[in-house]
């Protein structure tokens, strides 16, 4: 089994939890995993899983060189995409990231626009929240980032930037008598930007209203819609929903709140993310320009 076998074997167990997970990620046997990874242990010198009952957790040790091998498979497959993309960047491959918001709102347009004039591009895409979304990137298990403003280890590889501003949203029968403090209000899942913005504003306001947790952005506006609360939403998103009137704006102190998307990239990028970014900025009906420090 290659080196890079069997620090995927790692990787799969660590995010699984157990040798079976991670074999069925995998497609291949238990036995095939837990030797992989003994191989491993047997290299490093020091045990990097340990049992626990019927199964096995990744010892400190193993947690540690878990970290390791992510950005080293995820450079490999940079490496890979990014020589197969300097010999042919329209057939290269381009491993997209986004919060879930953008995913949902903002970065289809732009891989249909993108996919039209480069067709032979291999796109890939992964859509979660904030929380994890930039690991991937400092991983390298993505070439690019789209999502609100990123850590600062990761700031010097703003690309482009787009306008976005977050407000208060409702049903119209909501409006009448509107207070922050008393109505219910919508919450994405723990780990969104959006929630944490949220939380900080009704924090500002010494508020504590009553909650209700949704799974998705696509959630969280078609309760709002329904007349169940009130939400904070990206204009972009709910931009259909106020131009119908099935949805208003509401008056909140703080707001509206302007957080731009940000396009991130690692400094030294594959030819077909620079190709992606190029796009994204000669093409002004798509709402995306150079960082201020760039122009």
């Amino acid at each position: 089994m290659t080196t890079n076998a069997r620090l995927r074997a790692l990787v799969e167990l660590a995010d699984a939890g157990s040798v079976r997970g991670a074999a069925q990620r995998l497609v291949v046997t238990e036995s095939s995993v837990s030797a992989a990874v003994s191989a491993l242990a047997a290299d490093v010198g020091v045990p990097l899983v340990r049992r626990n009952g019927r199964g096995v957790l990744l010892t400190p040790a193993g947690e540690r060189y878990a970290g390791y091998a992510r950005r080293i498979l995820g450079l490999h497959d940079e490496a890979m995409a990014a020589a197969r993309g300097e010999a042919d960047p329209e057939r290269g491959l381009l491993r997209l990231a986004a919060v879930t918001m953008a995913g949902e709102h903002v970065v289809p347009a732009l891989l249909a626009s993108f996919h039209k004039r480069h067709p032979n591009v291999t796109l890939q895409l992964e859509v979660d929240h904030r929380a994890r979304v930039w690991p991937l990137l400092a991983q390298h298990e993505v070439d690019l980032v789209l999502a609100g403003r990123p850590p600062d280890d990761l700031a010097d590889g703003i690309r482009a930037v787009s306008a976005n501003s977050l407000v208060v949203v409702g049903s119209p029968r909501s409006a009448d008598g509107f207070s922050p403090a008393d109505a219910t209000w919508l919450m994405r899942e723990a780990g969104s930007g959006t929630r944490a913005t949220c939380e900080a504003l009704l924090a500002a306001l010494e508020a504590d209203p009553p909650t209700l947790v949704l799974g998705s952005p696509g959630a969280v506006i078609a309760a709002a819609e329904a007349g169940l609360g009130v939400t904070l939403a990206s204009r972009q998103a709910v931009a259909r929903q106020l131009e119908g009137g099935e949805l208003v704006e509401l008056p909140m102190p703080g707001t509206p709140l302007h957080r731009p998307w940000h396009a991130v990239s690692h400094r030294h990028a594959t030819a077909s993310t620079d190709m992606f970014v190029k796009h994204l900025l000669t093409h002004p009906e798509l709402g995306w320009t150079a960082p201020p420090a760039a122009r």
